[in-house]
């Protein structure tokens, strides 16, 4: 027992992850079966459009999952959020509420949601404890998504009231690491930053351009731990309150500018767009309740998860222009 909770043996489980093949999808597959799980069912977007009703329900026709980890979401940068404020809110809203809904339908036993730091309010003291997630609204720039998202542990929560539904929901801060998003028009900031300055010293450029004004703060949490955190949580937690996932590690973004460019080797200028938004001022994560409730602590420092995120993106690199 575990804080009041028997712990679940996931190796004896038909296991289900939406978004299975996407970034932090394929390091909580890979987390799986390192424990032992060797019935992992691997949603991809390319066999079952989570928008539709009736690819859900084939998939959980196909899957017959005792638990499920949903973490399919289109999701983006600053700009990919201002361009696309309706099909972000739409689509993350729908695919979460059709799933959630199957999984009642079929008896799932448990039900693991990913949710998002963005849906803390914009001005929540820090650092960002639960109990704050309800007393403002998010940043602008990505409410929509946020909001979509939050819809969700609100769903979590009426389903376990109603149903008796086995759903918990988690906060992970803002991920990083191998296999990222590195296209400029939808990627976050590590990778953008990554790839702006690899290719600046490709070019011998001696400038690039960062948005905002480089003082807002974040807190990164590696992809790794994330997914480590996510299958303890599985095995162990069966609350109705959501838990932040983090490090616990806050930087500007100036000053990971700065680490960035020298671990890419980047020796030229960083100039800051002040016309581009900055997005929420600053975001450090609580992270008290994982660990009382699961164990969890995140363990990579960030620059050492930079430099892996850097040798990763410089190998895809080379294998390409190989």
């Amino acid at each position: 027992m575990v804080n009041g909770t028997r712990a679940i043996d996931l190796t004896l489980k038909r296991i289900c992850v939406t978004g299975g093949a996407g970034f932090l999808g394929s390091f909580l597959v890979q987390a799986l079966r390192d424990a032992g799980c060797a019935n992992v069912f691997v949603v991809e977007h390319r066999d079952y459009d989570l928008t539709k009703e009736s690819d859900v329900q084939r998939l959980f026709e196909d899957a017959r999952p005792q638990v499920l980890f949903h973490l399919a979401a289109v999701v983006g940068g600053i700009g990919a959020n201002q361009e696309n404020p309706g099909s972000f809110f739409y689509a993350n809203a729908i695919m979460g509420i059709q799933v959630l809904e199957y999984a009642r339908r079929c008896g799932v036993e448990k039900s693991v949601v990913i949710g998002t730091v963005c849906s803390y309010p914009n001005l929540a003291p820090i650092p960002f404890s639960e109990k704050s997630l309800w007393d403002g609204y998010p940043e602008v720039t990505n409410a929509p998504y946020g909001i979509a998202k939050k819809v969700l542990l609100v769903q979590c929560q009426a389903y376990r009231e109603q149903y008796g539904m086995n759903a918990v929901y988690l906060l992970p801060g803002n991920i990083y690491g191998p296999r990222d998003n590195f296209d400029p028009s939808s990627s976050h900031v590590i990778p953008a930053m990554i790839r702006s300055m690899l290719e600046a010293k490709s070019r011998n450029a001696n400038k690039i351009v960062c948005w905002g004004d480089g003082s807002p703060t974040r807190e990164f949490l590696y992809a790794e731990d994330a997914a480590g955190g996510i299958v303890k949580a599985a095995q162990r937690y069966d609350g109705a309150a959501p838990v932040n996932l983090g490090s616990g590690e806050e930087i500007s973004i100036k000053d990971l500018a700065e680490i960035t460019a020298e671990l890419c080797g980047y020796e030229g200028h960083i100039s800051w767009d002040a016309s581009k938004p900055n997005g929420q001022p600053r975001r450090k994560l609580d992270t008290t309740l994982a660990e009382q409730f699961f164990g969890f602590r995140a363990t990579t420092p960030l620059r050492e998860g930079l430099a892996a995120t850097v040798a990763w993106y410089k190998e895809r690199l080379s294998s390409v222009s190989a």
